[in-house]
């Protein structure tokens, strides 16, 4: 192995080491508002206390399941890039902007899930539609600058489209926030399915697309 490819090797461990630790303080902070539901509301039994809090676990389930699924996604991509340049480390720096963002949509989501469900949910979709956003620009950057391995680049199209037919997806999501709340959940709760895996759902597509030629 020459240098250069070590050097790359290099700077690669570090991004994704940098970006792992980003993702481990904003999955730890969703649970910072938890903490708050434990506290003695009067003669509350503790019970009751937890069941009238109920939205608070709801919000803290999606937001925990969100920056799960981006850590996935986050961790698949970089497995094909073999090396880097200065650009993205930006690229990259906006994926983990939202994020970190994500602690905040989680928390207005408990709050006000139960009086403002519509707008609440709303907030959280549009941070949904800035990550689908973000991720298609990773995948599109290191595509585009053939920071990937050359093995996998028919596997990894496949993958960029995921990413930006997701962006739509979002998109049209957001707006239903705006009608029904269960709707919406509903609609994210796919999502969850497919970007739980999103390898085995890109390889489908590969294999689809050999098969069709």
């Amino acid at each position: 192995m020459d240098d250069k490819s070590k050097k790359g090797t290099k700077e690669t461990s570090r991004v994704e080491a940098f970006s792992d630790g980003v993702f481990a303080i904003a999955i730890t902070l969703l649970i910072l508002d938890l903490i708050q539901v434990i506290k003695p509301e009067g003669d509350k039994e503790l019970l009751n206390q937890l069941t009238d809090h109920s939205t608070a676990f709801l919000a803290f389930a999606i937001g925990f399941l969100t920056i799960l699924i981006c850590w996935i996604n986050h961790h698949l991509v970089f497995t094909y890039i073999h090396k880097t340049d200065s650009h993205l480390m930006w690229v990259n720096g906006f994926v983990l902007l939202m994020v970190t963002l994500t602690p905040l949509a989680t928390a207005i989501l408990s709050e006000y899930f139960a009086n403002e469900g519509h707008i609440a949910m709303a907030i959280f979709g549009f941070n949904f539609f800035l990550m689908a956003i973000a991720a298609y620009c990773l995948t599109a950057y290191v595509y585009n600058r053939r920071l990937i391995n050359e093995d996998a680049k028919e596997l990894f199209i496949r993958l960029k489209s995921i990413y930006r037919y997701s962006i739509f997806y979002t998109f049209l999501v957001f707006f239903i926030c705006f009608l029904s709340v269960a709707g919406a959940i509903f609609f994210y709760f796919i999502l969850f399915i497919v970007f739980g895996y999103p390898k085995e759902f890109a390889e489908r597509l590969y294999k689809r697309n050999r098969k069709k030629a």
